[in-house]
């Protein structure tokens, strides 16, 4: 079953590939979607074939090598939710590029949102740290497509090879401790890594190879600067993929690996992912401060928020480890959301320069609503899906480390203060009509775009046992 839902987006590329040029734009781009849409329906059934109740690895899928079973597929309750959150906003991509402004992208570009999609169900599916690195790396290659051919800025290139050698060469570390842990054990699933007892040295330079490679795509302080370039040259639905998903692949990396694989070198290297961690959040919100660019503003913000996943992350308790993993499932429906925004906004008026705008309240009264709700959101306003993670982290580093919680806690009151300066400076005051002659609200296709993730946002801050559910027993 996992392997049909692994070949599935791959599949779906191929077909749409052999038919591009058969088949009228309209009518792709409504195939493109009603295959998007049934791979998205696939990833819910798997809930049904889930045991909540298990502990431990589920609908495992092997392959025969000489003569013997190897444990290649298999999902546990985050990475079953991130394989749905994965499909969900690239059925969202899909429907993005059906924008008039997208319209010369067409074929290839809706294919890469595929392929990237196969890539991402294989990083969560594997148990293999070797097919988890290729598929680990596969993923720059779309990324890099979409970013570098379809960005909307000159410097696109520039923000490509950026987000291509970033990765690329902290990864090559992780190789390495990947290549001498098969040398040592003479295996590299995870499964039966978890039963070896390796030397404590060993484990902690294993640990520190692994930190280069998953810090970056986080990313943490500092090596961050691939993020604001990348998400201000890519299109709409990359920064969309690129918030929702790619960047919570750091976080899945240190939860399955680093964490799981190192446990007392995770330990003995904790202060020091606080310190990075702590100042990741004060960086990220005074940086955030400073921008006059809207994308720029959400990327920066980002960084605050995964610099609060890492605390929850290495807190040592379940509290803090549920509340990590929470949070990064509705920081990537926040964020995504917020992106959404911010491309309604460049695809009317063809700036992101946030001067330019004020008063849009009085004239796009809907987009305002929305805007509003996902900004409360992004501060963990209670009764959204943020808060409840943010909750957890905190109380499990305080029970880990009271200093580091208060002093994380009074950074978090930048994160508002750097929302509603955003939120103040688009929504509120005079309209700026020298600076555009014609506003318009949004339209019904862009209403019903946003409609899921805010109808996400609260019903899972209001019912977060629906995804603790699954979350508890990692």
């Amino acid at each position: 079953m996992l392997f049909t839902f692994f070949l599935s987006p791959l599949i779906s590329a191929v077909v749409l590939l052999l038919l591009r040029t058969s088949l009228s734009k309209r009518y792709f781009q409504n195939i493109s979607l009603i295959l998007s849409l049934i791979i998205l329906n696939f990833s819910v059934v798997l809930l049904f074939f889930f045991d909540p109740l298990f502990v431990g690895f589920q609908l495992n899928t092997f392959v025969i090598y000489y003569s013997q079973n190897y444990l290649v597929f298999a999902v546990d309750g985050f990475a079953l939710i991130m394989l749905i959150l994965t499909a969900f906003l690239t059925s969202v991509c899909i429907l993005l590029s059906w924008n008039p402004s997208v319209v010369n992208k067409s074929a290839d570009y809706i294919c890469a949102y595929f392929f990237l999609e196969c890539i991402l169900f294989g990083v969560f599916l594997s148990v293999d740290l070797t097919l988890f690195y290729v598929f680990f790396e596969a993923v720059l290659i779309p990324m890099f497509l979409i970013i570098g051919l379809y960005g909307s800025r000159e410097r696109r290139m520039r923000a490509s090879y950026l987000l291509f050698l970033y990765t690329l060469f902290s990864s090559i570390f992780m190789l390495l401790a990947i290549l001498y842990l098969f040398y040592v054990t003479g295996t590299t699933n995870l499964i039966v890594l978890k039963s070896i007892v390796l030397d404590n040295t060993v484990e902690k330079v294993c640990w520190l190879c692994f930190f280069a490679s998953f810090s970056v795509k986080m990313p943490f302080i500092p090596f961050h600067i691939w993020l604001p370039e990348a998400h201000c040259e890519a299109p709409t639905s990359g920064s969309v993929i690129l918030a929702g998903v790619l960047l919570k692949l750091g976080g899945f990396g240190f939860l399955r690996f680093s964490i799981g694989l190192f446990p007392e070198a995770s330990a003995f290297f904790t202060p020091l992912v606080f310190t990075v961690c702590v100042f990741g959040i004060i960086y990220g919100s005074v940086t955030t401060l400073q921008q006059v660019d809207l994308k720029k503003i959400v990327a920066y913000s980002s960084i605050s928020h995964m610099g609060v996943v890492g605390l929850g992350l290495f807190s040592a308790n379940n509290q803090g480890i549920l509340g990590s993993m929470l949070l990064m499932i509705s920081h990537a429906i926040v964020s995504s959301a917020l992106f959404i925004c911010i491309g309604v906004l460049y695809e009317r008026y063809h700036t992101r320069i946030i001067k330019y705008y004020s008063g849009l309240v009085h004239t796009m009264p809907l987009f305002s609503v929305y805007l509003l709700l996902f900004s409360f959101a992004n501060i963990s306003f209670p009764s959204t899906n943020s808060f409840v993670g943010e909750f957890l982290i905190l109380l499990g580093c305080f029970i880990n480390n009271p200093f580091v919680a208060l002093t994380s806690g009074l950074c978090l009151v930048l994160c508002a203060s750097y929302t509603l300066w955003f939120v103040n400076r688009v929504l509120f005051g005079n309209p700026k009509k020298f600076s555009f002659s014609k506003f318009k609200d949004i339209s019904r296709y862009e209403f019903h775009i946003l409609c899921p993730f805010l109808i996400a946002t609260f019903y899972f801050g209001l019912f977060p046992e629906h995804l603790i559910l699954y979350l508890t027993l990692y």
